[in-house]
């Protein structure tokens, strides 16, 4: 299957949900720069930022029977759904996270984790993340199309994902991944069948072996386009001051620029850097949306861009070190780790653990500031398309008539051939 421009999971979600391009429905990636508020937002989930019409919008106009059960896939809060679950956590005043989801009815995301335990928040994403929250996620969906019987049962299983950043797509854990997620899948299968229901199976990019961060950033500011407002905590990048900046996302950035000189200034302070391998501007491309950077920066096979903005690792904000997905102005797959630098990290743990169990302010601060560890990422096209993502169904009809690769965009169409048959 093809992908779009970014591949990355918020964009290529939605323009399966839609079949429209991120220029269409407005989803440019998993965050943006929201011009108005002056506030670069991650991994939102309202619905309604994505525009156009979803497929669920879709079969229940042309049948007034159809119901929908919306399991951890993305833009799911607010959405047109009968049954939707998604990870919520609460922020209390004093500074904690709770773990939590968040769900409509009210009480179905209750009865699932009454049903099956709570949801493993913490395999979803950091440095524990792995198999606990696919094999959660697909139970949750395996209880759904028994109990409830939806005509449409769409299910997220994230957890592929993590192996191959940490290890890259070919390391013997990523390999193993696959199996567990082929494991998760027959089960899914089983109760497809069980239930009377066909299968698609599809996937939003595939992830490729990197080893080069490129920090844009840092080249910004030392070209004089970014400024920083010095805080207690230490360096915070000042979209209000800057005159450029850019939103890292895996291998794709948006820079915003303050007028046309500062982007003109930013492409040609980038244009020669290794590991960038196109500049251009947004408008009248497969990106050309509002919500976009002025200019689009696509990372060259082997590299991707990383969000850190200060100079001296002393000055990196508090956040810098811990898991806050809604506090960096970029994606931060660091997160994935525990510092290797740290001499006791599970006493570490285990101390902040005990402060946040006597209700003291603490920061979980273990992950790992050199991006270097990394080892996969995505965003960028696939060099070939057997090194893309994929479209696999029980149907045949639905692929039977295709020549070569399918478009994403079509995935909505063949989700709506597939329910009138």
């Amino acid at each position: 299957m093809g992908t779009v421009l970014p591949a990355l999971t918020c964009s290529a979600q939605a323009t399966m949900l839609t079949g429209l391009s991120p220029a269409q429905h407005g989803a440019v990636g998993n965050g943006w720069f929201d011009r108005a508020y002056s506030r670069i937002d991650f991994w939102q989930q309202s619905n309604a930022l994505v525009e156009g019409e979803k497929v669920y919008e879709a079969a229940k106009k042309r049948d007034a029977s159809f119901t929908c059960a919306k399991i951890f896939w993305w833009w799911n809060m607010g959405a047109a759904v009968d049954w939707s679950i998604t990870p919520r956590p609460y922020y209390p005043a004093d500074g904690r996270k709770i773990p939590a989801v968040y769900g409509w009815p009210k009480d179905f995301p209750a009865k699932l984790e009454e049903q099956l335990g709570p949801f493993p928040f913490f395999d979803f994403w950091g440095p524990k993340s792995g198999l606990p929250s696919s094999d959660w996620i697909a139970r949750a969906a395996m209880a759904t199309m028994r109990e409830q019987r939806p005509t449409l049962t769409l299910v997220y299983l994230p957890h592929l994902d993590y192996s191959h950043q940490r290890f890259g797509p070919d390391a013997p854990e990523s390999i193993h991944a696959i199996g567990e997620l082929d494991e998760l899948v027959g089960q899914l299968l089983d109760a497809a069948d069980e239930t009377g229901a066909e299968t698609i199976v599809v996937s939003e990019y595939a992830i490729e072996d990197v080893d080069r961060p490129v920090y844009l950033n840092r080249i910004l500011r030392k070209a004089g386009l970014l400024e920083v407002r010095e805080e207690p905590t230490g360096e915070r990048l000042d979209p209000y001051a800057s005159r450029a900046f850019a939103v890292v996302d895996h291998q794709v950035a948006h820079i915003y620029a303050k007028d046309e000189q500062a982007k003109q200034l930013a492409a040609e302070a980038l244009r020669e850097v290794p590991g960038v391998a196109s500049i251009s501007e947004s408008e009248g491309t497969q990106l050309g949306h509002s919500r976009a950077g002025d200019l689009i920066v696509v990372a060259d096979e082997g590299a991707w861009f990383a969000y850190p903005y200060w100079l001296e690792e002393s000055r990196a904000p508090d956040f810098a070190r811990t898991v806050a997905i809604f506090d960096k102005p970029g994606y931060d797959p660091c997160e994935l780790f525990v510092d290797p630098k740290l001499k006791m990290p599970m006493a570490r743990i285990a101390r902040r653990l005990v402060q946040k169990k006597l209700g003291m302010r603490y920061l979980m601060d273990v992950i790992p500031l050199d991006a270097s560890i990394v080892r996969g990422s995505h965003g960028r096209l696939p060099s070939s398309p057997e090194r893309g993502p994929v479209f696999l169904s029980t149907l045949a009809e639905l692929v039977s008539k295709t020549v070569g690769t399918v478009e994403m965009a079509s995935v909505k169409e063949r989700i709506l051939a597939a329910l009138e048959r």
